[in-house]
C-alpha cells in the first residue's frame, strides 16, 4: 500500500500545483506544503540574528530580482554557455549578497516538502518579508506561486536597475517602467532604513553634492576618502539594524547617503511623501507592505512551461 500511497500523494501535489499555478496567492502552499513558510522563517531569523546586516541584503535580493524581467529568480542563476549571470551586472557585482542563505533555505524547504516544490522566486519574496519583520518592521501577505526562470540577462540588469546616482526624474521614470508610481518609489526606497552602503557608491554624494548637511558629509568622509577604501561601509541612517523611519528623518535633514536617496527630498514632487513617512511611521509601514506586494507582482512566471528549480 505504501508505494501506491506515495504515488497518489505525488499525483495530488502535482495536480494541486498545476491547478493553482495561474495566479499568485498567499495560500499557495497551505495544502501542498504547510511546513514551507515556517521553515523559511526559521532560517531567516537565525541568519539575521547572526548578522543583522543580512536582513537588508536579503531584502535587496528580491528587489534586484524583480526589476530585471520580473520576479522569477533569474538573479540566482550562475553563468552558463547560454547567458552571463546577472550577478555580474553593474548594480549587482560585489554589492548583492546573501546567496548562501538562500541556498540553505532552498535545501531546507526541499527537505521538509519532500521534493522541490517552492520556487526560488517565491523564496526571495518570502525572505524579504521575513527579514523586515525580524528587524522590527511591518508584515504583509506575500503572494506565492511563482515559477523560476531558466535564463538570465546581465545586459538587462545593467540597463534597468536604478543607480545610486539617479536624480528624481530618472528614478520616477525607472520605477514607472516597472509599473510602480511615486508612492511606491518613496516607500520602497524606505527599505534603506536598514543596512549599509559601500564608500564607492556614496563617495560622489559626500564630496560633490551641494544638497547635503556639511557636518554629515564630514562624518562620512572620515571612513570614505576620495581614493581607496571603496568597500568601507556606512549606514543609511543611524539605526541600520532596526526597520524604522530614521531614513526619512535623515532626508529631511539633508543627510541622505546616496544621491538617489536625497533626490526624494530636494524641493521635488516626492517631498510631501517623505515628510508624511517621517512624521507617521504607520503610514510608511502600510505603504511599504502594499508596495512590496505590488513589486512582487512584476511579471511573475506562473505557467507550466517554466520550472521549480532543484537548486538555485
Amino acid at each position: 500500500m505504501a508505494p501506491r500511497f506515495n504515488f497518489l500523494l505525488h499525483a495530488f501535489l502535482s495536480l494541486a500545483l498545476a491547478t493553482t499555478s495561474f495566479s499568485l496567492s498567499p495560500k499557495f502552499y497551505d495544502n501542498v506544503c504547510p511546513q514551507a513558510l515556517p521553515a523559511i522563517k526559521k532560517v531567516v531569523e537565525a541568519a539575521v540574528h547572526r548578522e543583522p546586516r543580512m536582513g537588508a541584503s536579503l531584502l535587496r535580493l528580491h528587489f534586484h530580482d524583480c526589476f530585471v524581467n520580473g520576479c522569477e529568480g533569474s538573479l540566482l542563476l550562475d553563468s552558463s554557455s547560454a547567458f552571463e549571470t546577472e550577478k555580474n551586472g553593474r548594480g549587482n557585482f560585489n554589492y548583492v549578497r546573501g546567496f548562501e542563505v538562500v541556498d540553505q533555505i532552498k535545501a531546507v524547504v526541499d527537505r521538509v516538502c519532500g521534493r522541490p516544490m517552492v520556487s526560488c522566486a517565491d523564496i526571495l519574496a518570502v525572505v524579504a518579508r521575513d527579514s523586515v519583520v525580524v528587524l522590527g518592521g511591518p508584515t504583509w501577505k506575500v503572494r506565492l506561486g511563482r515559477r523560476d526562470s531558466t535564463t538570465a540577462s546581465r545586459a538587462l540588469a545593467d540597463s534597468v536597475l536604478p543607480s545610486a546616482s539617479m536624480d528624481l526624474p530618472a528614478l520616477i521614470s525607472n520605477f514607472k517602467n516597472q509599473g510602480l508610481n511615486k508612492r511606491d518609489l518613496v516607500a520602497l526606497s524606505g527599505g534603506h532604513t536598514i543596512g549599509l552602503s559601500q564608500c564607492v557608491i556614496f563617495r560622489n554624494m559626500i564630496y560633490n553634492a551641494t544638497n547635503i548637511d556639511p557636518i554629515f558629509a564630514k562624518e562620512r568622509r572620515a571612513t570614505c576618502s576620495r581614493t581607496g577604501g571603496n568597500t568601507n561601509l556606512a549606514p543609511f541612517d543611524p539605526t541600520p539594524a532596526r526597520f524604522d523611519t530614521a531614513y526619512f528623518k535623515n532626508l529631511v535633514k539633508e543627510r541622505g547617503l546616496l544621491t538617489s536617496d536625497q533626490a526624494l527630498f530636494n524641493d521635488g514632487s516626492t517631498d510631501k511623501l517623505v515628510e508624511t513617512y517621517n512624521k507617521n511611521p504607520n503610514a510608511f509601514w502600510v505603504d511599504f507592505g502594499k508596495s512590496m506586494i505590488k513589486m512582487g507582482n512584476i511579471k511573475p512566471l506562473t505557467r507550466n512551461q517554466v520550472q521549480i528549480r532543484n537548486v538555485n
